[in-house]
């Protein structure tokens, strides 16, 4: 990546120049050519220079300011053949990395957290192709909207996921997609995120390479399709990683981000059961401004998460987030998908049913019938029913932010363990009720993790 030279640096070379063609004074009435020189011209000279110098950053900012593009109008240069994402190369209206708040030291649930742009790989369009045996079928481990996704062995040894748009059917909603993958991932990097390694942009090719997660997603867990099924405090930590992802993403990037597409099948769950928030393709930056909403010309996200004041107004906020991040918590307490055409009428709405069961005083009812019933978990469905219709709220002022919500559900894993492990000496007593397979134990949302290169530090 090329770089530039910042107002002040072209203003220091500038104040060499000028040293150079008139002489500086040395301090003793004279230059270094041995020339007189008097006071009041030095002065002169002094102040001309400060005020060309603040003049040249004003008019250098104003044409950063008038030359950034937006990378959602698709109107970008297409000419890019490969390269690491860039503030340069990917920008938008909003956003300048080189004025960003350096909010490293105040990094939100992970201590990769980075607020400049991700150190990625250029990539070649023969690296990739070696990396996925020439995208061989038997490499293929999954498909969606925007293409194929493959396993593949970059050559240090990395394995990758490598996601290939689809050939001949590339246009502009697909080019806005690929691109806002790219600026958006460009910009994270926290441990509950997935990681974007490189790109490729040649020809008919679009290429995302990212981090390879390869132990299914939350959707097939809780399906049962994918290793067993998840007990309720993995559920419980489950569900405080994705809040943490959203959490950083509308809170510690700069600018900040909606996802615009949070739902079961596009978090990661790796062979710890910790999860990755993925797929970008629909993400917005937002605006400093919490006022301020984005208009959107055009509905994006998934039926049955779509906040209904979103779909109402065509008004985008974080709130939408939380939103989805309610119907996912709905999701995750009773295993059934936001949208059952094979239930009966007053059950195909997963909500709206779940809500209706913690109205009548039976939140127990709307429970995962796989999971096992006792004093403990009872009172933490209930409770986290109780959140998600905070953030189901018709109208997103009603709505907890998603740092609140991960709050809730720090005090509510914390409940659930003290009811369920009692004292030390009993921990095995009921290990067979409440199995925990993960090895760490949380005491606080903003402490430190044993094993887990978390550091929480509260804003």
């Amino acid at each position: 990546m090329k770089e530039t030279s910042s107002p002040y640096n072209l203003q220091s070379s500038r104040r060499k120049h000028n040293s150079t063609l008139q002489g500086e004074d040395t301090g003793n009435g004279t230059d270094k050519k041995g020339h007189k020189t008097r006071p009041a011209l030095k002065f002169f000279k002094v102040a001309v220079k400060k005020f060309s110098g603040i003049f040249s950053i004003f008019l250098i900012s104003q044409k950063k300011a008038a030359s950034k593009i937006d990378i959602t109008d698709g109107s970008r240069n297409r000419g890019q053949s490969r390269g690491i994402a860039s503030p340069i190369d990917l920008s938008t209206s909003s956003y300048n990395k080189s004025s960003s708040r350096n909010k490293l030291s105040n990094s939100y649930g992970s201590s990769n957290a980075a607020s400049g742009p991700v150190e990625t790989i250029n990539f070649s369009f023969e690296e990739i192709s070696k990396a996925t045996e020439k995208f061989s079928p038997a490499n293929k481990i999954g498909e969606g909207g925007f293409g194929t996704v493959y396993k593949g062995r970059l050559g240090d040894g990395t394995t990758v996921a490598v996601k290939r748009a689809k050939k001949n059917t590339y246009d502009r909603v697909l080019s806005t997609e690929f691109r806002n993958e790219i600026l958006t991932l460009s910009m994270i990097e926290h441990l509950n995120l997935v990681r974007l390694y490189g790109y490729l942009e040649h020809g008919d090719e679009r290429i995302i390479v990212v981090e390879f997660v390869g132990n299914g997603t939350l959707r097939e867990h809780l399906d049962g399709t994918q290793g067993n099924i998840l007990e309720l405090a993995e559920r419980l930590d489950i569900a405080i990683d994705v809040a943490h992802a959203i959490t950083y993403l509308h809170t510690y990037t700069d600018p900040p981000i909606i996802h615009r597409d949070i739902k079961a099948s596009n978090i990661l769950i790796t062979d710890k059961l910790r999860a990755k928030v993925t797929d970008f393709g629909f993400a917005r930056v937002a605006s400093e401004d919490r006022g301020v909403t984005h208009i959107s010309t055009q509905i994006k996200g998934t039926s049955g998460y779509l906040d209904p004041e979103y779909l109402r107004t065509y008004q985008l906020t974080d709130k939408s987030d939380v939103y989805s991040f309610g119907v996912l918590l709905v999701e995750m307490i009773t295993g059934r998908k936001p949208i059952e055409p094979k239930k009966p009428n007053s059950e195909r709405l997963t909500i709206r049913w779940a809500m209706q069961k913690l109205k009548e005083g039976y939140p127990v009812l709307a429970m995962d019938p796989r999971l096992r019933r006792n004093p403990a978990s009872t009172m933490a469905v209930e409770k986290v029913l109780k959140l998600a219709r905070q953030c189901l709220a018709p109208l997103k002022h009603s709505r907890p932010s998603m740092r609140k919500c991960v709050e809730v559900l720090w005090g509510i894993r914390k409940d659930f363990r003290d009811k369920a492990f009692p004292s030390p000496s009993s921990t095995s007593h009921h290990s067979a009720n409440f199995p925990r397979r993960d090895a760490y134990i949380r005491n606080s949302p903003f402490g430190i993790e044993d094993g887990d290169n978390y550091s929480f530090i509260s804003a």
